[in-house]
């Protein structure tokens, strides 16, 4: 492989990668599960919380299962593409298919570009593209979510931590910059969130108070 990406490999990791993340596995586990259009339900998101306001515990983790999947495998297509390459264009290519991945899932084209809030996708990105980075990052999910008890609040710790936990264990620069990315957008996607947790109304882990907007996903 060329020491310096292709315009090719770059195009069919974007393109892949975002294809890829926009599969709405929320609403096609709904669907087909018999739990009607997922987009009129609940907060109308496409995320596994929502899905599991249908009641179906079995469709919620087949969203998450594949919410996360799909960025992990945009992740290791572009890895195997350049597996006979350095470091540096593995982290470049893996990070590229990742963004995609997870732009694909916020505005799926197949939706009207009315997606998720990405936070599966992120951990499913993360964990595939740098493992460490992602389990850490996963167990300032819990631990905020035990602390606390607030889903949205413990996503927004862990994505914010990402970053700096990428760079704390030495990943390449294009893995934290990832991180990054998507963390802003986690940020841009929780802005109802956001103003809940300011205003002490966001609800709490299995306290029974419906948020029209307090969906992950």
């Amino acid at each position: 492989m060329a020491e310096v990406l292709g315009p090719v490999e770059i195009g069919a990791a974007l393109a892949g990668g975002y294809l890829l993340g926009s599969i709405p596995f929320g609403v096609i586990a709904a669907r087909l599960g018999g739990a009607g259009d997922l987009r009129k339900v609940g907060s109308g998101n496409i995320g596994a919380t929502n899905v599991l306001r249908t009641g179906r515990r079995d469709l919620a983790a087949i969203t998450l299962l594949g919410d996360g999947g799909k960025g992990a495998v945009a992740v290791l297509l572009a890895w195997l593409a350049t597996r006979d390459g350095t470091v540096e264009q593995q982290a470049v290519l893996t990070s590229l298919a990742a963004g995609a991945a997870f732009l694909g899932h916020l505005f799926p084209v197949w939706l009207g570009f009315r997606g998720g809030k990405g936070v599966a996708t992120f951990f499913g990105t993360l964990l595939a593209a740098a493992w460490p980075v992602g389990l850490a990052a996963g167990a300032a999910w819990l631990a905020t979510a035990f602390l606390f008890r607030i889903s949205s609040l413990a996503a927004l710790v862990a994505v914010a931590l990402a970053p700096a936990i990428a760079l704390g264990l030495g990943r390449p620069r294009p893995i934290a910059l990832l991180a990054l990315f998507m963390a802003l957008l986690v940020y841009v996607r929780h802005s109802e969130n956001i103003r809940r947790l300011l205003k002490g109304e966001e609800p709490k882990i299995g306290g029974g108070r419906k948020a029209p907007e307090s969906a992950e996903g």
